[in-house]
């Protein structure tokens, strides 16, 4: 089947993502279609765009609402959905319902989707294709009795996690017998409400490890390439707050090792497009977790190592076209490291600060060693409905410190006045003697609370 051509693309999500996408929709000649909800009609990345309102600013009358995302697309003439991340990006019931509509969904096929998306099936996938996984039940506990036997086999501490989880959500810990019953209820209870799948599975926990992940791409005729790994250790409640490339402390055998099997396992299950394996390091072993079958967050860093556009190759692949580059093609260069930038007091337990932003401004590009991704601009009103995303902001550099100075230089440079940002924090982690020598691990937070003289 010849590759299809996409003159008009529907992307179905709001904020920095969005623009992102519209970014590259501009440089493909590409005319982005943003959907909108009642609180985003009015912001600047919409200005001057073509917009479909899809409901009110909750976003489970808007952006979650699946019938109303796709007649929107529709019915705007658009051909291809982009879904960004979070929302309805990993849902393989919105995937389906596109390609019923005649939509191009720019992301894996549904069937790919709901493989990685249920976690026990997707770890025997990667396992059988040569990644190293994490100790624990071979599949969906079927009782608490079950959850104490696999518990006293792997070794305790143990962590129960919900089947059809994400973001930190249906996790519980047990540090011994006694306590399985009761982190089983609870993570069950949690499951059920977030997800509306109470089945868990089990895994040792590994404390003190390192979270890594491995950026990939793949087209629909099996090709498949990696762009290196991210560490992305530092982190609150599983939110990550900074990610870098490459990962420093990894081990470049293990580093190798890995990358290979996870091309293969990629292309094994047929996967198409933009997609990240995350692992975590336990001592020198990359064992891994769960596959996110989207673009990430951080896939900027990837971008600034490389140089490739990864949203224009998943809206090419998804289109028909084979990658266009193959892995001795990609050059991994020098050291990024990624900010994320929230309206949040990190002073008050990191209290949402929605409001009205009088003064922005970003740092400068420095030749192109600063890069900021957002969709706020002075004037802008962040609502209380979503992710206190506000921008991103990725340094350069010929190794780590290099690249970590540019990122406090720069966050020294970016205003942002009205509401909070936990901008302060960056730069105490940033200037703190943990994160310059590597001395920390997933279990805090390096440098924060802010107790030391900062490392210049």
């Amino acid at each position: 089947m010849a590759p299809k051509t996409f003159h008009r693309l529907f992307v179905a999500n709001r904020g920095e993502v969005a623009a992102r996408i519209a970014r590259t929709c501009d440089s493909m000649g590409i005319v982005p279609v943003f959907g909108v909800s009642e609180a985003d009609r009015e912001a600047p990345y919409t200005r001057d765009r073509e917009i479909v309102v899809l409901g009110p600013g909750r976003a489970t009358h808007s952006y979650l609402d699946v019938e109303r995302v796709v007649q929107a697309a529709v019915q705007s003439g658009c051909t291809a959905l982009h879904p960004g991340w979070g929302f309805l990006a990993e849902n393989p019931l919105f995937v389906s319902l596109c390609e019923q509509h005649g939509v191009t969904f720019i992301g894996p096929p549904a069937h790919v989707m709901h493989l990685m998306g249920k976690k026990t099936p997707a770890k025997q996938a990667m396992k059988a294709a040569g990644l190293s996984v994490i100790p624990g039940s071979d599949g969906v506990l079927a009782d608490v009795d079950e959850a104490v036997s696999v518990a006293d086999q792997v070794g305790y501490p143990v962590l129960l996690k919900a089947e059809s989880g994400g973001g930190g959500r249906g996790m519980r810990v047990a540090r011994a017998r006694d306590e399985v019953a009761s982190a089983y209820e609870d993570a069950q209870n949690e499951a059920r409400a977030a997800f509306g799948d109470p089945r868990l599975y089990m895994e040792k926990l590994i404390e003190g490890g390192r979270h890594v992940e491995i950026q990939l791409l793949a087209d629909k005729y099996r090709n498949c390439v990696h762009l290196g790994e991210r560490d992305c250790t530092v982190q609150r409640n599983h939110q990550k707050l900074i990610e870098e490339s490459p990962a420093p402390t990894l081990d470049a055998a293990e580093r190798q090792r890995t990358l290979d099997a996870a091309v293969g396992a990629t292309s094994a299950i047929g996967y198409v497009g933009a997609g990240t394996m995350e692992f975590l390091l336990d001592g020198d072993t990359l064992r891994f977790m769960e596959m996110n079958t989207r673009l990430q967050v951080e896939h900027c860093v990837s971008e600034m190592r490389t140089g490739i556009d990864l949203v224009a190759e998943q809206i090419k692949v998804a289109a028909g076209h084979p990658l266009s580059l193959s892995q001795d093609d990609i050059e991994l260069r020098g050291h990024a490291i990624e900010c994320r930038i929230n309206a949040e007091d990190p002073s008050d337990n990191f209290r949402p600060g929605p409001g009205v932003i009088s003064t922005w401004k970003s740092p400068a590009e420095r030749g192109g060693a600063v890069r900021v991704d957002t969709h706020v601009d002075s004037g802008y009103e962040v609502p209380p409905f979503y992710d206190s995303l506000i921008c991103k902001v990725v340094a350069f550099g010929d190794d780590r410190d290099a690249a970590r100075r540019t990122m406090i230089e720069a966050l020294g440079e970016l205003t942002c006045e009205g509401v909070p940002t936990t901008v302060p924090m960056h730069v105490a982690i940033l200037g703190s003697d943990a994160f310059a020598t590597n001395e920390y691990d997933t279990r805090a937070i390096p440098g924060w609370p802010a107790s030391g003289a900062a490392k210049e």
